[in-house]
């Protein structure tokens, strides 16, 4: 049997990403595919676990380093319980967030040596790389009073302010730029209909 796709959906807060994973997976089940839609930290048991204690709380909980270790202990466990056995199966994954959001949020915006976070990346993730990263664009205050304003408990990144997201934003168009071979950079901006147009286009266009 041939491995599965692997799509991951990143970007800033409040870009949209989960409401278009979700409609994605949705398009594609429709087309006859088999879909396991799941998200990180998280998307396993163990990794969930992870989850309730890294977005939660106040935003100087954690360093960045050991929201790193923690990120990367959540994505060894979703791997291992999730992500390799699907596509294994020949199943399609798409995942809200993967590893580029570790090199974004506390890489390039928390200040962890990059160099670091790729010698985890290697060690945890190794060959199983997406297939498609779509990496959402957003002005960071405008993706910031969105994900404000929907009232969820888990906003600690939220809380880390807007400096922090404007390198955060200006962090995902690096990756975005370093690695045409797998990124491609969504524009945000715009209602659900025509972003998802976009998200379509691109995966069309990288003939999964």
């Amino acid at each position: 049997m041939s491995r599965g796709r692997f799509i991951t959906f990143e970007g800033g807060e409040g870009a949209g990403k989960s409401t278009q994973a979700r409609l994605l997976a949705d398009g594609l089940r429709a087309r006859g595919h088999d879909v396991v839609l799941t998200r990180e930290p998280g998307g396993s048991p163990g990794g969930e676990r992870i989850r309730a204690l890294v977005v939660s709380g106040a935003a100087e909980d954690w360093s960045a380093m050991t929201e790193t270790l923690l990120m990367f202990a959540a994505r060894d466990d979703h791997l291992n319980a999730v992500i390799r056995p699907a596509l294994g199966a020949g199943r399609w994954v798409i995942c809200d967030r993967f590893s580029d959001s570790t090199r974004a949020y506390q890489g390039a915006a928390g200040g962890v040596d990059g160099a670091f976070v790729e010698a985890l990346d290697v060690a945890v993730v190794g060959k199983d790389q997406p297939d498609l990263t779509l990496i959402f664009d957003l002005a960071s205050e405008r993706g910031l009073s969105r994900a404000l304003a929907r009232g969820e408990a888990e906003t600690r990144f939220e809380g880390k302010g807007p400096d922090f997201h404007a390198r955060l934003a200006e962090a995902f168009r690096g990756i975005a730029a370093q690695h045409p071979d797998r990124c491609r950079l969504i524009d945000a901006d715009g209602d659900v209909d025509a972003v998802a147009a976009r998200v379509w286009a691109a995966v069309e266009a990288a003939g999964l």
